[in-house]
């Protein structure tokens, strides 16, 4: 499904509009795409049933969800660039003491 058309859904449904067949092909016309008349009917016919407003929750949190994972590995990059800080120091610490 092209993400025009779930757009279009998306912005029938902000308006408080019926997301129908007729009102898909409506926005999306007026945005000057074309229409395909089979897309418009599995979009309505795959919404039907379907509350977006938790939908679109659902996918916020998941969303969000899915952030701190993509974060972790700079998390534990910074853990081994300050073990790696501390080998240094340890390394001249062990340095100076042969030096005394």
């Amino acid at each position: 499904m092209q993400m025009d058309y779930v757009y279009g859904a998306l912005l029938l449904h902000s308006a408080k509009q019926p997301v129908s067949e007729e009102n898909v092909k409506k926005v999306l016309s007026a945005t000057g795409a074309k229409v395909d008349d089979l897309k418009v009917k599995q979009l309505v016919a795959a919404l039907e049933g379907v509350d977006i407003e938790e939908a679109v929750k659902q996918a916020a949190v998941t969303a969000v969800a899915a952030a701190p994972a993509g974060e972790a590995k700079p998390a534990e990059a910074a853990v081994d660039e300050k073990s790696e800080a501390e080998k240094e120091a340890e390394a001249s610490a062990g340095l100076a003491s042969l030096f005394g």
